[in-house]
């Protein structure tokens, strides 16, 4: 019985000292940094003007500085709308993608992102507390994505036709006679993505208040078919539904084009190429997009993913970004100090729309303002239906 007693002492002694060794050596693990070697490479999905390395203008290049400091070099597709970039991240390849509210949350029910821990991005207390918790980015408390830039789809107009901004949406909705005497038959454009139903939607809700829309992606049967009648007859003067964004410059530059919906990446393109061009937003509002980078959750190079995360939040980066796409900073200190962006720059592309912008989001059947809305997957249908003249 004594020797018994002795020997399990000495085995209890032995097994506590095993556990508290173990317990050691995770902590000494969890408070070491990072020892991963960066890949060599890291493959991003993005729009247009989002990442640039000084081809289009020398001044605008966040990306050889990084290359050189990381050791990891940017390889880049863009992408045109979101149900592209969607399918896109579904094949996979990529490590990341700056992705807009009427994709992530497919990307993340489709369980084609990862969670990302924000404790361990460098600079996230820095975004914008509106954008940190966003819901197109954030669900069930868990964070799916890195906010990168916001702004407005806004309404992009010849200035030669219209002497004064045009204060409605109406311009593209709706047959009406130009300033300049003309018919806007032929002469103005949509976008060539079944979100667009959410303009026609917001468009609605100010000019058929009886309808009860309170939301442009959250509509009864009764609400999307009036949309859907909407986009049926503007496509009778409509001249084409763009998507690419240079050749919506190229069709205001050289097709006669004079009104639009648009981003201000294109407006900042046709200013600096001297064209009479400018933006607003009407009476109505606007939608518009707040863009997170997410990670896919085979992303092949994640060293280099996590680098190019804290670089893209860096206040030089997001205020360069910013003053080349025409959009607003996901950090808000990029406003200030920025050479490119201007002491005035967050202010023109948009920084005080930020409450009277309705952000792209997928549109589900479960929605909180009615209880049952028409979701997305007969968006898309539908919209190509209206597309094809249906």
């Amino acid at each position: 019985m004594v020797r018994g007693t002795v020997r399990g002492s000495k085995l209890w002694r032995v097994a506590i000292g095993a556990l508290l060794t173990l317990f050691a050596l995770a902590l000494t693990a969890a408070a070491a940094p990072d020892s991963r070697a960066p890949e060599g490479f890291v493959d991003i999905l993005a729009w247009p003007g989002y990442i640039e390395r000084g081809d289009g203008d020398p001044k605008y290049d966040w990306v050889t500085g990084f290359e050189k400091a990381s050791g990891c070099k940017v390889r880049v597709k863009t992408a045109s709308t979101s149900d592209e970039m969607v399918a896109l991240m579904n094949e996979g390849g990529f490590d990341l993608a700056t992705l807009s509210g009427d994709a992530t949350l497919r990307l993340i029910a489709g369980k084609r992102v990862k969670p990302i821990d924000v404790r361990k991005v460098p600079g996230w207390d820095g975004i914008d507390p509106r954008l940190q918790d966003s819901p197109w980015h954030t669900v069930d408390g868990v964070h799916y994505g890195v906010p990168y830039q916001w702004g407005t789809n806004v309404l992009m107009y010849d200035t030669s036709v219209f002497k004064q901004a045009p204060t409605s949406w109406s311009v593209v909705f709706e047959p009406t006679r130009f300033p300049d005497g003309k018919l806007n038959i032929g002469r103005v454009q949509a976008f060539d993505g079944a979100i667009y139903i959410a303009d026609a939607a917001l468009y609605l809700m100010s000019t058929k208040p009886e309808l009860g829309i309170v939301d442009p992606y959250e509509l009864s049967a009764d609400q999307y078919q009036a949309a859907l009648e909407l986009l049926r007859a503007q496509r009778k003067i409509v001249s084409r539904y763009w998507h690419d964004a240079f050749m919506q410059v190229d069709d205001f530059s050289n097709e006669g084009v004079v009104a639009s919906s648009s981003w201000p990446f294109m407006v900042n393109i046709l200013v600096r190429q001297g064209k009479p061009i400018a933006s607003t937003v009407p009476v109505e509002g606007a939608t518009g997009w707040a863009d997170s980078t997410m990670v896919h959750v085979d992303a092949p190079h994640p060293k280099c993913a996590d680098l190019w995360l804290a670089h893209s939040i860096t206040p030089k980066v997001q205020g360069d970004v910013a003053a080349w796409f025409g959009s607003v900073p996901a950090v808000p200190s990029a406003c200030q100090g920025n050479e490119l962006l201007g002491p005035d720059g967050c202010k023109t592309n948009g920084i005080e729309n930020f409450e009277k912008t309705h952000f792209w989001r997928t549109p589900v059947s479960r929605c909180k303002s009615q209880g049952t809305c028409v979701p997305y997957y007969r968006w898309v249908t539908d919209y190509i239906a209206v597309l094809g003249g249906r």
